[in-house]
């Protein structure tokens, strides 16, 4: 069967048509919010009764009855892996932990006036919850990609949560990783059900500052149920990849680095921004020879026919453009001046440049983070990042001579705006100097 995907011209799409393909959101349909907000609400009030009954309707259930994974499992999981994954996941880990030490923030303070100092301190959360995916597949690299910034952030206390298959079952793998990061707080419970353990609490897991990982719709309408009681990093939507191409670049690769992501799920968008129709054919006759050879092949074909896309441009500065309206997770660059195109991207989740830079290699073995903003978020929002696991304040420490520097200011912006209080505070301190 022939694969067909939507192809248009970027120059021939009228303001609704465009708009209609850039304009995404990464939030859930309002059926699955209002079940998830249920469930919530179940297990805000219900806790551990409630959250066994939500695995046993909904799944994502427990290992077996069981909600905390033994750290003997854990120590048991990582002694049996495989040495060739062993090693695969200390070398992820080494990258991504040489990649995130670069993003400690740094304190600052300023003398603006003699006797103001102003300073901005950043302090680690002390407890954040870790959503991993996981049930019929595991996701070990989602793991490494949410606890590793935390540790390096300084949080002290690092949950994982992560649903069981049908059969009970957690990943050994991703056991054997949490053991690998030292991690020994892991939960078998997935789902909008995790997400409210984590926000609320129950008998069994304690309250977290902030919820971090990717989930399916059910997991990003929970976090967003719940944010403003408790901190979340991005509601994720589908897995997506853009990538723009000229004549110059082999279509083989771009048919590979279009399925990496297009194989996430049949709601997956994958989109070739082209400036060659050859480049477009070549494309498709490639796709169609690798088809046959993924695991995912039914789920491959479903995606590109239903939400892939090519878009031909008459020009790289188009294709730029467009690229930055849309704003994916993922932007891939193999063009004849692939540097100089990326530098000009400036709504991307990650960026690949060149021929030799798969987005696989990003999903597990640079070390940049694969936790990324979905659904056009990439124009507002960026990577997760270290700083994502603390928070900032203001010091501001004013001496008696640098008050009197600002006394005046102060006084003169209050009576401009009609707060009487806020001049009393300055003029109060310098009565006695007055009387």
């Amino acid at each position: 069967m022939t694969i067909s995907i939507r192809t248009v011209d970027i120059g021939q799409l009228s303001p609704e048509e465009r708009a209609d393909i850039v304009d995404r959101s990464p939030l859930p349909d309002p059926d699955v919010k209002r079940v998830a907000t249920d469930i919530v609400t179940a297990i805000r009030t219900g806790g551990n009764v409630a959250l066994l009954e939500a695995s046993r309707r909904y799944g994502g259930g427990t290992a077996n009855g069981r909600l905390h994974i033994e750290p003997a499992e854990l120590s048991r999981a990582l002694s049996m892996l495989d040495p060739d994954v062993r090693d695969a996941l200390e070398k992820a880990t080494d990258n991504i932990r040489a990649c995130h030490k670069i993003q400690l923030p740094i304190d600052s303070s300023l003398e603006v006036n003699p006797g103001v100092i102003i300073s901005r301190l950043w302090s680690p959360l002390i407890r954040v919850g870790v959503y991993v995916p996981g049930g019929a597949a595991a996701y070990p690299s989602s793991l490494l990609m949410s606890v590793i910034p935390a540790q390096i952030a300084g949080v002290s206390e690092i949950a994982v949560a992560t649903p069981a298959d049908k059969n009970g079952n957690v990943s050994s793998t991703l056991l054997a990783a949490a053991e690998l990061l030292e991690i020994n707080e892991v939960y078998a419970v997935g789902g909008a059900q995790a997400i409210a353990a984590f926000a609320y609490g129950t008998e069994t897991i304690s309250p977290v500052e902030k919820i971090v990982g990717p989930g399916n719709a059910w997991v990003t309408a929970a976090k967003m149920t719940v944010y403003g009681d408790v901190a979340i990093d991005l509601p994720a939507g589908p897995s997506e990849t853009l990538i723009i191409a000229d004549d110059q670049a082999n279509p083989r690769y771009v048919a590979a680095d279009l399925l990496c992501e297009a194989e996430h799920g049949p709601d997956s968008p994958a989109i070739l921004v082209t400036t060659s129709s050859e480049q477009a054919a070549a494309v498709l006759v490639a796709i169609e020879g690798l088809l046959p050879t993924l695991e995912r092949e039914t789920i491959l074909r479903r995606s590109l026919s239903d939400v892939g896309l090519i878009a031909r441009a008459k020009t790289i500065d188009e294709a730029i453009t467009f690229a930055n309206e849309y704003a994916p997770e993922h932007i891939g660059v193999q063009t004849a001046d692939a540097s100089s195109v990326a530098q000009q991207l400036v709504g991307a989740g990650s960026v690949f440049v060149g021929p030799w830079a798969p987005h696989s290699a990003g999903d597990y073995a640079t070390g940049a983070n694969h936790i990324l903003p979905t659904g056009g978020l990439a124009r507002s929002h960026g990577p997760l990042a270290v700083d994502d696991f603390g928070s900032w304040r203001q010091v501001q420490e004013i001496s008696k001579e640098g008050l009197a520097s600002l006394r005046s200011t102060i006084t003169t912006i209050a009576k401009t705006e009609g707060l009487t209080a806020h001049r009393l505070a300055a003029e109060v301190r310098f009565e006695q100097e007055i009387a």
